[in-house]
């Protein structure tokens, strides 16, 4: 299976992070004998077209022009043991291709080994969400005009050739797509692209990294091309809203009436402010805020599944011991925290409940836990 190492070789990681990302864009041209193309090639993406339990309006996606065409004109309805359902049709499909158009299947990081070994790893080093794309399209065919995108991207060249044009601007860290309610989004992206700085002609293994909000676009160059994107998207400072509007409730000072504005000339009102905004910075600098952040971080990266059927998975409970725990560092401490609440807890159940953190960290938690006395086995 290809990991983020095996995806930057013959950079090296460190190379990578310091020099690029978030920086610049990156081309690695595949070396003899790479394994990067091995990624997906045509049969097998033929066979995920084929579950077409799979696909629907929203999972496969058909453009032509930088436009989307509208599902009735390539989905047929289609009777199913639950009842009716709107599929793509790939005599339709296949028809919209030849006439020009891209086909992009979307949420596909799961459907193959290699293709979730590789999300899964991206996840764990950028702590961020990813996403996995395929994109099909012929020569002479580009699906979008010149755009950037939201997250960091990593396009790997599959099957034939596709040319990439980099633009000398970047978006400044963008959180939001460009608005488009003048219908004049596409002109105004051309026109902040800047220069053309770089083509870059990618062909099978070959990868090419870009930065989010790097401005581009990309045309099929002869025949069929087929290339895998994976959208990495880690949290930024928006999160921390939510995480500190829910922390800062169980403080009484955050429930408490805003005193008026016109009240002593505001002074009552900014001393109050004055001392929310020193409670906000505390709380934020705390070690256990930052374990709330590794903790969304965490829960980006989903466990891999791991059925074991007809196996029956065992169970061993534990109870309360009485003694203090020892100290757990990081999100583990939150698990450790509710199991000495309960009367009885299964290990396996805190590992499917507490499913954002790691399995061996939970384990070794409720060990030291354990030998501490602060939990018994029952």
């Amino acid at each position: 299976m290809l990991s983020l190492d095996d995806l930057l070789a013959p950079i090296t990681p460190e190379a990578f992070h310091r020099d690029f990302d978030d920086r610049k864009p990156l081309h690695i041209p595949a070396a003899d004998g790479a394994s990067k193309r091995g990624l997906l090639d045509w049969p097998r993406f033929n066979a995920l077209l084929d579950q077409a339990a799979l696909w629907n309006a929203a999972t496969l996606k058909v453009v032509h022009d930088n436009q989307p065409i509208a599902p009735e004109q390539y989905c047929v309805v289609t009777n199913t043991q639950s009842g009716p359902v709107l599929r793509p049709s790939p005599a339709k499909v296949q028809t919209l291709m030849a006439m020009g158009a891209s086909v992009i299947l979307g949420e596909v990081e799961t459907l193959t080994p290699a293709l979730r070994a590789l999300t899964t790893d991206l996840s764990r080093t950028f702590a961020a969400q990813v996403g996995a794309n395929l994109y099909c399209s012929f020569g002479g065919v580009q699906a979008f005009g010149s755009h950037y995108d939201l997250h960091h991207v990593f396009a790997v060249q599959v099957e034939g050739e596709k040319t990439w044009r980099l633009y000398a601007n970047r978006e400044a860290d963008p959180v939001d797509i460009p608005d488009d309610s003048d219908g004049r989004a596409r002109e105004r992206l051309h026109a902040a692209r800047g220069a053309l700085v770089q083509e870059v002609r990618m062909r099978p293994g070959d990868v090419l990294y870009l930065p989010r909000g790097q401005f581009h676009d990309a045309l099929a160059t002869e025949g069929a091309s087929l290339h895998v994107t994976f959208s990495v998207t880690p949290l930024y400072g928006r999160v921390l809203f939510g995480l500190l509007e829910s922390a800062a409730l169980q403080d009484p000072a955050f429930r408490k009436w805003l005193r008026p504005a016109n009240e002593a000339g505001a002074r009552p009102l900014r001393a109050q402010l004055a001392d929310l905004g020193a409670r906000l910075a505390a709380l934020a600098a705390s070690p256990a805020f930052a374990d709330e952040i590794a903790m969304a971080q965490t829960r980006l990266t989903p466990r891999a599944p791991a059925y074991v059927l007809p196996q029956r998975t065992g169970l061993t409970f534990y109870a309360p011991g009485g003694m203090a725990p020892p100290p757990v560092a990081g999100p583990a401490r939150v698990a450790i925290d509710w199991a000495l609440t309960q009367p009885r807890v299964a290990l396996e159940d805190m590992i499917a409940q507490f499913d954002f953190i790691p399995e061996a960290d939970l384990s070794a938690a409720i060990e030291a836990a354990e030998r501490a006395g602060a939990l018994r086995r029952v």
